[in-house]
């Protein structure tokens, strides 16, 4: 009989993991009477099954008062369903804005697209792009949103059609030939394409009257020659009317496209676009390509993404930033910089930080993508990025000319363990950013720089909880906990302050190592961890060495070492806490998925005796069948330091050592009851890896059992697979244990 009984709905993950987060915000109007700013938000709808996105506008009034230290009057809109806006943008001038609209069709049920140009209410241009291609890309990889400098034309990325066999007579090879696609959650990527959208003559940009279809025109930009089989064009930015800058994507020489979700080290760089102005007039709104010259910023060893230009307040565009990273290899982000008149050479604007002091920048740890609008003028021009100061998330700055970086949070003020998102800028002196904790959902802030170059934050929006669960939550504490002698492997701690307090044995402990494995646990809000810590449960996250955040020297450690350093690291943060009474031994479970899943069976097979239960999410359980079908192939290779090339193929030797390194060498000696949870859509580690384990412990006679989701890939996203996730993952633990 299965030990895995339904013990009903969490009282508490539903409504921490349904409170909004907000995703993104825009400056829609700034002026000296008002700033406008528009925050999207996103949430799972339980009820409906589905992800759910919203948006509220928010006004803050300055009428008539020359104060420098006036307080703004804030009003904001009641919260409006977004779910059909794929992407949104506003122009530099803020005159328009850009919206991709998928919406279903009202007559035969499938999707309908459409381009849209808004100037404040009025629709000045309306485009049905259905039948021109498929659509819109809006990831991080591909997005493109870009105004011309004249705001009469827009760059955005979309999946072009397939190409068709219209008769029997017809070739009928080119349908089915292979396409490469980008693996794990951008499998559908087979064609990313980049369209221009133009509405008006560059020479005519004042005018704000409705424009006809037969006056728009809708290109297909297009590589020359075989650069269009081998690459593909993403995250495009304009710069001047014809000059465009993109990252384009590179297929390896064995005809794959490396799986780029979650990954910064694959073939990439910044290509500049010069468009021909033929096909800049073109009446044509069908998506006729038009062939653009193309040449390439050579940055040999290195992977290229997210060109960002930078305007001075005149408008003309001043420099070109992106970011790279090493490429096939691990380590943080450098931020790079073209003088666009040519005066100076391309330079490294932030290196790489090898090793830095605890309280010393580490490096930058980017997101995929610099906001749209990355700049402020802070003292002099700035750069603001998202990034990772250890264990916390966090906002940095660099100058545009030295260099020099600087941690924002530090002068946001706010507790040490929040953690900060930036949203957008103004360009100038403004910011919205959102802060949280593992026991606060986010509120949304408005930043200012004042006179003296100081920030005031005035907040704009608070999550809305229960006095049930603000009660809660206020039980729960957060800690960071070094482990000694493993410098800096240390460990997020959240428990309660009541549970701990009290006398008798201490809660069970839930060891919940990350995945990556050069990923890192924070202390921002994150509902499940919340919710587990709330059902009773001290949750420990240990950064173990490999873990980013925490400089290149701590990263490069872990490389020829999985299986055996971080989990050396991770048994050695149970030994920490037991030893200082946050638990005790006997009472330990164990959690992680993908590589946190390996670690898992690792921990289980290499102490047996230590954990009472474990759950392992989409684990790799044998590296040398997982090399083989897997989208990112290279990735084993380069963390067991063995050469890898494009065909590579597993030689025995090599999957010896792949075998020694992975948990199925272990499985002989677990006895702790597992739980296996698979996505069955996984392109990053096949359902096969766990489906494998789960026959390998059933056939031994061990207690373990397994939970499969249809159509779900390796973040087991899914409304209601990641509700049932946590409840398993409640249920398992309490049918796993003995009080």
């Amino acid at each position: 009989m299965s030990i895995l009984q339904y013990g009903g709905p969490s009282p508490f993950y539903k409504e921490l993991a349904e409170v909004p987060l907000p995703t993104s915000a825009d400056f829609v109007q700034v002026n000296s009477t008002a700033t406008i700013i528009r925050v999207s938000y996103s949430f799972p709808d339980h009820e409906r099954g589905t992800r759910r996105s919203v948006t509220k506008t928010f006004t803050l009034s300055r009428p008539g008062s020359d104060e420098l230290d006036f307080e703004p009057i804030l009003t904001s809109t009641t919260t409006q369903d977004s779910s059909d806006i794929q992407a949104f943008a506003v122009s530099r001038s803020r005159k328009y804005q850009a919206i991709l609209r998928e919406i279903t069709d009202p007559d035969g049920g499938g999707k309908k697209r459409f381009v849209e140009i808004w100037a404040d209410l009025r629709l000045v241009a309306s485009l049905d792009v259905t039948k021109a291609h498929g659509q819109f890309h809006t990831d991080d990889v591909f997005k493109s949103l870009s105004f011309s400098p004249s705001e009469t034309a827009l760059i955005y990325t979309a999946e072009a059609n397939p190409e068709t066999t219209e008769g029997p007579e017809d070739d009928p090879y080119p349908k089915h030939r292979f396409k490469p696609h980008f693996g794990e959650m951008l499998f559908t990527r087979q064609r990313p394409t980049l369209f221009m959208l133009r509405w008006y003559s560059p020479h005519d940009a004042t005018s704000f009257t409705r424009v006809a279809k037969k006056d728009m025109s809708l290109t297909a930009l297009t590589l020359p020659g075989s650069l269009s089989d081998t690459m593909v064009l993403g995250q495009a930015v304009f710069a001047k009317e014809e000059q465009v800058f993109v990252t384009g994507y590179e297929q390896t020489e064995d005809g794959r496209y490396l799986g780029i979700q979650w990954c910064f080290n694959r073939p990439a760089s910044i290509w500049e676009l010069t468009l021909p102005k033929a096909g800049l007039i073109d009446g044509d709104s069908s998506g006729a390509s038009v062939t653009c010259s193309a040449a390439k910023i050579e940055l040999p060893g290195r992977s290229c993404r997210s060109p960002r230009v930078f305007f001075d307040l005149d408008g003309t565009a001043k420099q070109l930033l992106w970011l790279s990273h090493a490429l096939g290899g691990f380590s943080c982000s450098s931020l790079h910089v073209r003088d666009l008149s040519g005066e100076t050479d391309d330079r490294v604007l932030v290196d790489a930080v090898s090793d830095a002091e605890e309280d010393q920048f580490p490096g930058l740890y980017t997101d995929f993508t610099l906001l749209t609008n990355p700049f402020i003028y802070n003292v002099a021009p700035s750069i603001v990025m998202q990034s990772l100061w250890r264990s916390s998330a966090t906002v940095v700055s660099a100058h545009l000319e030295t260099g020099a970086v600087s941690h924002e949070r530090m002068w946001f003020g706010g507790s040490p363990s929040e953690g900060w998102t930036i949203l957008a800028t103004d360009g100038v002196s403004q910011m919205v950013c959102s802060k949280s904790s593992l026991t606060s959902p986010p509120e949304v802030l408005y930043l200012t720089l004042n006179p003296g170059g100081e920030w005031v934050r005035k907040v704009l929006d608070r999550p809305t909880l229960s006095p049930k669960m603000q009660e809660a939550l206020e039980d729960l504490t957060i800690s960071v906990v070094p482990i000694p002698d493993r410098y800096p492997t240390e460990a997020v701690i959240l428990r309660s302050k009541k549970a701990s307090a009290v006398l008798g044995p201490k809660p069970y402990c839930v060891t919940f190592p990350h995945g990556g494995p050069h990923g890192v646990s924070t202390t921002s809000f994150a509902p499940s961890v919340a919710a587990l810590a709330l059902e009773g449960y001290t949750v420990s996250m240990p950064n173990y060495t490999g873990s980013v955040g925490y400089g290149d020297k701590n990263l490069q450690k872990l490389i020829g070492q999985i299986g055996t350093l971080d989990i050396g690291d991770c048994i050695a943060s149970v030994e920490e806490l037991i030893k200082l009474g946050i638990s005790e031994r006997g009472r330990q479970l164990v959690q992680g998925g993908s590589h946190g899943g390996f670690i898992t069976g690792h921990l289980v097979g290499q102490y047996p005796d230590v954990f009472k239960a474990a759950i392992m999410q989409n684990p790799v359980t044998s590296l040398g069948e997982f090399v083989s079908s897997s989208d990112i192939p290279d990735w084993l290779y380069a963390e067991m330091r063995l050469p890898y090339s494009p065909g590579a193929c597993v030689t025995p030797e090599a999957y010896k050592t792949f075998y020694e390194a992975s948990p199925i060498a272990y499985v002989d000696k677990v006895r702790t009851p597992v739980l296996l949870i698979i996505g069955e859509d996984d392109r990053r580690v096949p359902p096969t890896q766990g489906k494998n384990y789960f026959h390998a412990l059933k056939g031994r006679g061990r207690q373990v059992e397994i939970l499969t989701f249809p159509g779900i890939g390796h973040a087991l996203d899914g409304v209601d697979a990641f509700r049932i996730y946590h409840e398993a993952t409640r249920d398992w633990f309490r049918a796993s244990v003995t009080d």
